[in-house]
């Protein structure tokens, strides 16, 4: 028996490749499936079965190509009903892998097919669980993505999960493996840990979710409480996965084209098309093509192209470093956006050398902020109340889109983040927008917080007085 977790950090996103007796079964791959066809044939075994927990909302699964270019059916638990075709595998039914047997356990909450998957070993003893995203480490899935039908409220499906959690989960031995569909970083839930792997007994120790004397009521206040709303991707990646899409190959056909730069300025004319510029953030704040946006590759490039660019059918040129053009093309259509029809050969130093006009990002050192200074903080929300300029105005990145009026038309002003990434997002997005007068603050809060500005650190609200 070989049980394989691939995690993708970007995603933070785990599958699973797990080998028996000359047999191999998948469990939520992802859209890109050739690495798991080269490594079935190099260990001689026949990919038997695709498994998927759910409907994935925050990446697209290779699920559908895997099937196509292997044969292998996919499985989905009772309720998924997609539109291609699948095994709807009942409650407690049971599929063979060599000498291994996986059981379907339907554990409906995080959405109503949510399926964890038990697999038995030789001997027919528990061995582990792949819980998709009904089960995390430090964490159960939010119950506020379903496709809202019947009327169904995120406090039902919270119920839900509880009762799935009792009865299919938290009965079995301590010694299972938990293996969960994402680890820190997923916005599909809260509190998860950095940890990808335990044991379902230090879960029931650990995991505020399972704790033994909880109550429904609880669970459902301590679940549904503090979320944040969900990426707009979110619902086209679900219908992508319960609907089908083009195939991984055909996405980088089309993605593959070097456009030389009288060609790319051409087609980002003629289609609107969004430049998306995945150099490193010094090297887009020397030069950029005015009007782009820039999104690292190196940051946590998928889920912020998603939760800022929002339409997945979105036109897209880009700008690369030199041979990470596929990457990038890969990468994106993991989050569903498959239109991407060129890139700029030559990167930008063939856009200079075409003597086309190029843009800039200003910066300031820290040291030379002052409290006289407007100054933006775009981290997240726990970050910003962990700490903060005591004279900064919060405005999340991941919002930022919705607050363009809370920025100075005409006066200068400065942002940050914690170490520069997401802020050079921000300064790209709004020099999009008509924003000229910003400047970017070099390293971010982690500079900020070595200088003597004054500082605003949280306050439990349970430590105030009355």
């Amino acid at each position: 028996m070989k049980i394989e977790q691939i995690y993708t950090g970007c995603l933070a996103q785990g599958a699973y490749y797990i080998t028996s007796n000359g047999e191999a079964a998948i469990i939520d791959p992802l859209r890109e499936v050739q690495p798991y066809i080269d490594q079935a044939a190099k260990d001689g075994v026949k990919i038997k079965y695709v498994f998927e927990t759910h409907f994935h909302a925050d990446f697209v699964s290779g699920h559908v190509t895997l099937s196509e270019k292997t044969g292998a059916p996919i499985i989905y638990g009772p309720n998924a009903n997609p539109k291609f075709e699948t095994i709807l595998a009942e409650d407690g039914q049971e599929f063979t892998i060599g000498d291994l047997t996986i059981k379907v356990l339907h554990t409906p909450g995080h959405t109503m097919e949510s399926t964890t998957y038990l697999l038995r070993d030789a001997n027919g003893k528990d061995h582990a669980i792949f819980t998709g995203d009904t089960l995390f480490l430090g964490d159960v899935g939010r119950p506020d993505l379903a496709q809202k039908a019947d009327d169904i409220t995120q406090e039902d499906l919270a119920g839900i999960l509880y009762d799935s959690l009792r009865t299919k989960i938290m009965p079995l031995a301590n010694d299972v493996i938990v293996y969960p569909a994402h680890g820190a970083g997923s916005a599909c839930g809260k509190h998860m840990s950095s940890e990808t792997v335990d044991t379902l007994g230090n879960q029931k120790a650990t995991n505020y979710a399972l704790r033994a004397d909880m109550t429904k009521e609880e669970f459902i206040k301590e679940v549904t409480d503090g979320l944040l709303p969900p990426p707009a991707y979110f619902p086209l990646n679900v219908q992508m996965n319960r609907d089908g899409y083009e195939s991984i190959d055909t996405v980088l056909e089309k993605g593959m084209k070097a456009l030389d730069p009288e060609a790319f300025e051409l087609l980002a004319n003629e289609y609107d098309a969004i430049i998306l510029d995945v150099r490193h953030q010094n090297d887009f704040k020397e030069a950029h093509i005015p009007n782009s946006i820039f999104i690292g590759l190196h940051g946590g490039f998928a889920p912020w192209v998603g939760g800022l660019i929002k339409d997945t059918k979105q036109e897209i040129l880009l700008v690369t470093p030199e041979g990470k053009e596929e990457e990038t093309i890969t990468r994106l259509s993991r989050v569903g956006f498959d239109n991407t029809f060129g890139y700029l050969k030559g990167g930008l130093s063939a856009w200079v050398e075409a003597g086309k006009e190029t843009d800039k990002i200003d910066s300031i050192n820290a040291e030379n902020i002052t409290e006289a200074m407007p100054v933006f903080d775009v981290r997240k929300q726990g970050e910003y109340d962990s700490e903060h300029l005591a004279f900064a105005q919060h405005t999340a990145l991941s919002s930022l889109n919705d607050h363009m009026a809370s920025f100075p038309k005409d006066d200068t002003f400065y942002v940050h983040c914690a170490g520069g990434y997401r802020s050079v997002i921000a300064c790209s997005i709004l020099k999009a927008r008509g924003f000229h007068n910003l400047v970017d603050i070099t390293n971010g809060y982690k500079a900020l917080k070595a200088t003597d500005l004054p500082k605003t650190d949280f306050v439990c609200p349970s430590t105030l007085k009355k």
